[in-house]
């Protein structure tokens, strides 16, 4: 008996050893969050301004919260809708993923959220009853969006017309409804913006910490982005729209090194590289309403990252990657 109990000891250490060098306990113990506040951002012309820009165009969040209308060209937001959530409509999610309703509608909405719910679920994950974001949400990104950046969304989102809209929750399958409970973490710190005069800088501020360019153009593999890929696309995304994979805008051969500035602009403007139509799936219709400066910056941010040889075309059927492991067009050349 002693022998037994014993060994069910050393089982119980050898299983918490393996747990805390792998998973984590957060899956079992539910995602660390830091105690609501009762802070209220101040209501100010200047941030519901720099809110509005933000939501509609440089983090694009109307483009997931809201529904759109798949009977027309590019699948617009439905007018007068916006900002009242949409069920994600990509194949192959663990699960049904919702953008909630975060309107100011009391019944279906965000009408009784606080201030300080709404910024918690923007940069840390957490959402507004206390549970762990589905990442797709790209609050590990947003967790760098300046403090000043942050109360402007807040601000605008409280400024929105109330929309009933009534939605179905989350549901996420096992045991990723478990795991993605190791992702959110508490901002505790002050996150101050860079210098707009310095434009890599700046660029790199809204490419990685809003416009989250990387989110889409990395490849991942089981959620992770797969390592020496950064911006060199092969996400595949299927959907209504079918499948595309995104293009890899690394400064490299195989990238967008032939862009300069002007025509950066122009493909985010139009959603065309001259005679090419992008994938709808590209939010080009947002970031379109992006100032000539910021556009100028996130050139600037993304010709100075590591150029990545990697051959992604949607005009091919698609093939094995053997260097992000995913199947897309030209993936057989690299």
């Amino acid at each position: 008996m002693g022998k037994l109990v014993s060994a069910l000891v050393v089982l119980i250490a050898l299983l918490a050893a393996a747990i805390s060098l792998t998973i984590g306990w957060r899956p079992f113990i539910g995602a660390e969050a830091r105690p609501l506040t009762s802070r209220q951002f101040e209501r100010t012309q200047a941030r519901l301004d720099r809110g509005r820009y933000i939501f509609h165009h440089l983090a694009a969040c109307v483009d997931c919260h809201s529904p759109h209308d798949p009977s027309k060209d590019g699948a617009p937001v439905v007018s007068g809708a916006e900002g009242s959530g949409e069920v994600m409509p990509f194949d192959g999610l663990p699960g049904r993923v919702v953008a909630p309703n975060i309107t100011p509608d009391t019944a279906t909405g965000a009408g009784t959220w606080s201030d300080d719910q709404l910024a918690r679920a923007i940069r840390e994950g957490i959402g507004h009853d206390g549970r762990a974001l589905f990442p797709m949400m790209p609050y590990s990104l947003y967790r760098n969006m300046s403090d000043e950046d942050l109360a402007s969304v807040v601000v605008y989102i409280r400024s929105m017309p109330p929309v009933a809209h009534q939605l179905p929750g989350t549901e996420i399958v096992f045991p990723v409804k478990y795991l993605m409970r190791s992702a959110p973490r508490p901002v505790t710190e002050p996150v101050s913006a860079p210098p707009t005069k310095d434009p890599i800088l700046w660029g790199r501020y809204l490419t990685t910490s809003m416009a989250s360019c990387g989110d889409c153009h990395t490849p991942r593999r089981h959620g992770e982005a797969v390592a020496g890929m950064d911006f060199a696309g092969g996400n595949v995304f299927s959907g209504e729209w079918g499948h595309a994979a995104s293009a890899n805008i690394t400064p490299d051969a195989s990238g967008i090194n032939y862009y300069d500035e002007a025509l950066f602009i122009q493909v985010m403007r139009t959603g065309k590289v001259r005679a090419r139509a992008l994938s709808p799936i590209m939010p080009y219709e947002f970031y379109g309403g992006l100032s000539d400066d910021d556009l100028k910056a996130i050139f600037a941010y993304l010709h100075s990252v590591k150029p990545v040889r990697h051959i992604v075309d949607n005009t091919e059927p698609p093939t094995n990657c053997r260097l992000c492991r995913m199947k897309h067009g030209g993936g057989d050349r690299n």
